[in-house]
């Protein structure tokens, strides 16, 4: 006797399932639509600026780009540009991890039809097996911990890097982070030597003499990965991805630290960072990592606004509860909202 349609439909809804949980896709086959952006206008270089971009006159910017913070990255090449004296000098390095990466290159061709860019693969099972979850589901994404292996991903003809977060706006003319100073130091990046030390590890950490000897020796300091000048030759020659990949594997074994690929960072390089003036990381605004709660610039210039914590301008706005601040983020927004099916236009 054959099998009635009441016995095989649960045998293939399951097998359907399964398929689209190997492919990688939602069972329905649909993925979620990324947004689309007003066109930027064009930023030419002007006349203190060599008409043809020579490769010691090039600044390098390094971000990444995923469906959940494009709108903030491209609020942050928008603010790069504008602010920039010479913004056709500026090469952006973007890195992804989605199979989406030819439509991303579409979005950011047709919002910034001028910008030179390139755009990596970042393999996302490098770091799977080493990522432990943290208080912050975003904080554990791979794609958090691309910039571990910058040297790795772009040409060794890139000899240094700016790294930015995709939740930052420059107002001040990028050229001048650039230029600094990594004297012999890799990294170069603002530090703030008041923060407690002890709140980015665990008492597990604190109690093992090997690993909290880690420290011993170093004015060891906070600095925020998300705005960083590397030096990816020393780095390179440093093996100092290896030596990050190290601390996680501890981490993933002995869980030492809460926070994402923050910890390994200070494990590394705290008490070896070239400083960076606090005016280039006025970090903090999205508030804590649990509430996100709305906060008040530091004292001091500004150079450089950075929504790290929970709370990100573009969700609050739309959700309308923006916070004060989130009034400076918005004039960089060229995300276009879809016409209403009531508008007239």
């Amino acid at each position: 006797m054959p099998p009635t349609l009441t016995h095989t439909l649960p045998h293939l809804l399951f097998f359907v399932f399964f398929l689209a949980v190997q492919a990688h896709i939602p069972p329905t086959g649909l993925s979620a639509e990324l947004p689309a952006f007003r066109e930027a206008p064009a930023f030419r270089n002007g006349r203190e600026c060599r008409n043809r971009p020579h490769t010691d006159s090039l600044i390098h910017i390094a971000m990444t780009l995923d469906a959940t913070y494009l709108r903030g990255s491209v609020a942050g090449v928008f603010s790069v540009l504008q602010h920039a004296s010479c913004p056709e000098n500026v090469v952006f390095h973007f890195i992804a991890t989605t199979r989406r990466r030819p439509e991303l290159r579409r979005i950011i061709t047709t919002t910034f039809p001028y910008l030179t860019f390139h755009l990596y693969y970042f393999d996302a099972n490098l770091v799977r097996g080493k990522i432990s979850y943290s208080i912050r589901r975003a904080l554990d994404q791979p794609l958090n911990y691309a910039r571990m292996y910058l040297a790795d991903l772009l040409p060794a003809t890139v000899r240094r890097i700016i790294y930015f977060d995709s939740d930052l706006i420059v107002v001040d003319d990028v050229a001048k982070l650039w230029s600094i100073d990594l004297h012999a130091r890799v990294l170069g990046a603002p530090e703030y030597c008041h923060a407690n030390f002890t709140n980015y590890f665990t008492h597990r950490f604190w109690s093992n003499p090997a690993y909290a000897a880690s420290f011993k020796g170093r004015a060891a300091c906070y600095f925020n990965t998300g705005v960083m000048v590397i030096d990816l030759w020393k780095w390179r020659e440093g093996r100092y991805t290896e030596k990050l990949e190290t601390w996680m594997r501890i981490q993933k074994r002995n869980r030492i630290y809460e926070l994402g690929s923050l910890p390994p960072f200070l494990l590394v390089f705290a008490g070896d960072v070239e400083r960076v003036a606090h005016r280039w990381n006025q970090h903090g605004l999205g508030g804590d990592n649990l509430e996100g709660l709305c906060r008040d610039l530091h004292p001091g210039p500004v150079s450089l606004l950075h929504w790290s914590g929970k709370g990100k301008p573009w969700l609050r706005i739309d959700s309308k509860k923006p916070c004060p601040l989130d009034g400076l983020w918005a004039p960089y927004d060229l995300f276009r909202q879809s016409p209403s099916i009531f508008s007239d236009s």
